[in-house]
């Protein structure tokens, strides 16, 4: 398998997940020129996405989605909660089909098993994916941990976690004082310290790669990220890798 970003914070996201002939798309946060755009520099050919698998409803990961779908052709998966908030924003998409967050679904190659997290959004989920011999987590958009979540990101061979912000950062930044209650309560975004307890807790010795992503342009910095996530592991910082608003090129897990 392998995976990839063609965007990852607040200006649109999305991860691209790989194995043979199997291509899913987790999120659809950008418009679909700058998107087609960032997937022919993946070299990737759009129709050839077997499906579009939306995590929650807000605009940073829905925003291209319908536009996406219609010219592209791709199938859409999300719960029946991220359907009633995303409204226009998933209408008209192409096949558009409800997913259970405590079911699993197979996509060619690819088994994906969504996962409930708490996050303010309506039935908000995030995903592992398989291939049955290697597996991926991708997790961004939740406030806080759960047993549920980290007994399902346990076991992995790659994860990518969201760092969204330095507690510090954000309770001095210029955010108005509602603001920094929503990202860091419980049902906002992980700050650094969080994610690296989630980390502690996943951490095998069968990962082969850890990215920080989701992190905020104005509570943040990627070598705050990478010291809390190294630091969960023991490992040195540039071994964590970190995904922008550009995105991140293809990494291989084998």
């Amino acid at each position: 398998m392998r995976f990839c970003s063609v965007g990852s914070g607040s200006t649109g996201n999305g991860w691209l997940i790989e194995s043979g002939d199997t291509r899913v798309l987790i999120d659809c946060g950008l418009g679909v020129e700058r998107l087609t755009a960032r997937l022919a520099r993946a070299g990737v050919d759009p129709a050839t996405i077997a499906a579009l698998l939306i995590t929650h409803e807000h605009d940073d990961h829905v925003g291209g989605a319908a536009s996406f779908s219609r010219r592209y052709k791709v199938p859409v998966y999300a719960t029946y909660g991220t359907v009633q908030g995303a409204g226009e924003a998933l209408a008209g998409v192409e096949r558009l089909r409800e997913l259970e967050p405590a079911g699993r679904l197979a996509i060619g190659a690819i088994e994906v098993v969504p996962v409930a997290v708490p996050h303010d959004a309506r039935e908000p989920v995030q995903y592992v994916l398989s291939d049955g011999a290697v597996r991926i987590g991708v997790i961004t958009d939740l406030g806080s941990l759960t047993a549920h979540v980290v007994a399902s990101y346990s076991g992995l061979d790659a994860l990518v976690l969201e760092a969204n912000h330095d507690s510090g950062m954000l309770q001095q930044g210029p955010y108005p004082q509602f603001l920094k209650d929503r990202v860091g309560g419980r049902y906002g975004h992980l700050s650094n310290e969080t994610a690296a307890r989630f980390l502690r807790a996943v951490a095998n010795d069968r990962l082969q790669h850890v990215v920080a992503a989701h992190l905020s342009l104005k509570n943040n910095h990627a070598d705050l990220a990478r010291t809390a996530l190294a630091g969960a592991l023991g490992s040195a910082p540039d071994w964590i890798q970190v995904a922008t608003d550009a995105g991140l090129d293809w990494r291989d897990v084998i």
